[in-house]
């Protein structure tokens, strides 16, 4: 059988951000019958942190294999630097990602993390995944040539002076003429911490919350006009939206389950919604 043979017959799901909550994953995955010997499992980012089981969460998709699709977020990418020794954890975090430090896998875990992808795109279901968004002043074409900038410095020896260089919120503005660190420093941001961005392509890190709440100048990078990017676009981070874009094109999945909201698994090919409380207890 071709390889667009299985892919017509496989089910694909995307989930939301899951920051350790694995036992909503788990039920829900049973809820829908996914079987990881045909069917997908895309996740939008940050598997870990502020939930109970963000080393087992780690385990778990790595263990999936190929049935699961993963792109980095924010909270991936710290993983990596404190592992790397360039970060320290804060207080807020070490409950939840200093075990997975401590763990006997955790090398193992580490090199797998940091092979994933900033952007993944799969041209037969014409869907593309990322955490934060993509910028409207980039084509989906440019995405991927910027993100591939980024994942092949993670992915060589040169990954742990990335790590160090990563944080900061400038330059927020895109420039092509960028060069070494602050280049991939900002298309990190773009990819995994954008929320509002100004028409110009200037990033905004402070406003977290509703999009009613936008700065002056700024709008939900999700209300623009695309330049050439065809495909919906299924990404997380931004808990506060609850899902909601307006757009059947741009589907957010964080729900905040981590927050005490839910978990959200959406089924590709059938458009359908499925949830899961913190607890595990699943909904439709």
């Amino acid at each position: 059988m071709s390889e667009d043979a299985i892919a017509s017959q496989s089910q694909h799901y995307m989930v939301g951000d899951i920051q350790g909550c694995l036992t909503p994953l788990e039920n829900l995955l049973e809820h829908v019958g996914f079987n990881p010997n045909k069917d997908q499992l895309w996740c939008v980012g940050d598997l870990v942190n502020r939930g109970p089981q963000s080393l087992e969460t780690l385990r778990r998709i790595k263990h999936l294999g190929q049935a699961a699709k993963v792109v980095l977020g924010n909270h991936d990418l710290h993983l990596l630097a404190a592992h790397a020794q360039v970060k320290p954890l804060k207080p807020k975090d070490a409950p939840f990602l200093q075990p997975i430090l401590e763990s006997k896998d955790v090398d193992e875990l580490m090199d797998w993390l940091r092979q994933q992808p900033l952007v993944y795109v799969d041209h037969r279901i014409k869907a593309v995944m990322v955490h934060a968004g993509l910028p409207h002043i980039w084509t989906l074409k440019e995405s991927l040539e910027y993100a591939h900038e980024v994942e092949e410095v993670l992915q060589s020896n040169q990954f742990v002076k990335l790590l160090d260089k990563m944080y900061g919120n400038s330059p927020s503005r895109w420039d092509n003429q960028l060069k070494d660190h602050k280049r991939l420093r900002l298309i990190i941001n773009y990819l995994t911490r954008m929320r509002f961005i100004s028409p110009e392509g200037e990033l905004e890190f402070d406003s977290k919350e509703s999009p009613f709440d936008a700065p002056k100048g700024f709008a939900p990078w999700f209300s623009y006009p695309t330049r050439s990017q065809p495909y919906p676009i299924i990404f997380g981070h931004w808990a506060a939206l609850m899902g909601q874009t307006h757009r059947s094109d741009r589907l957010g999945l964080d729900t905040g389950c981590v927050w005490g909201h839910h978990l959200t698994l959406y089924h590709f090919e059938s458009k359908q919604y499925y949830r899961a409380s913190p607890s595990g207890e699943v909904a439709l």
